[in-house]
């Protein structure tokens, strides 16, 4: 039984750019990461990590590349209680460079794949990016 359950999105920019860059964030916690977040009651996934992605980054125009949707199960601990979290990650383009950060975070980065991979800090985060690198390679960027 999950306990906890997440969305959020893969934001990348591509405007001017061979390559797309990824939106990442640094934590209060230390970790690098994705905006994501806890769906609320009412919310669906994607409505979620639109919202997720509005408050952490004030990010407001994002457009979800369809079929695109990976989920990770993981455990970790609150106090002495173990908690089952389900985190559904999409992808999302933005044509928006600015980023206003939310309290949750102490930096943010725009880095293309290969300095992603390298600021990320967990190996699901970075199996992801992977994910969505292809993902994006695999469609047809003209009308991106």
């Amino acid at each position: 039984m999950v306990d906890e359950r997440s969305a959020g999105a893969v934001v990348f920019y591509l405007e001017g750019k061979t390559e797309p860059e990824y939106l990442l964030l640094h934590y209060t916690a230390g970790h690098w990461d994705f905006a994501k977040g806890n769906i609320e009651a009412g919310e669906n996934e994607m409505q979620a990590a639109t919202r997720e992605i509005r408050e952490e980054t004030g990010i407001t125009d994002v457009e979800f590349l369809g079929g695109f949707r990976m989920k990770i199960d993981y455990k970790y601990r609150h106090d002495r209680r173990l908690v089952l979290k389900e985190v559904v990650l999409f992808l999302a383009r933005t044509h928006t460079r600015q980023v206003t950060l939310s309290h949750e975070h102490i930096g943010f980065a725009w880095r293309n794949f290969d300095d992603a991979m390298e600021h990320l800090t967990y190996s699901n985060a970075k199996n992801q990016l992977s994910a969505a690198k292809d993902y994006i390679h695999k469609r047809t960027l003209a009308y991106i």
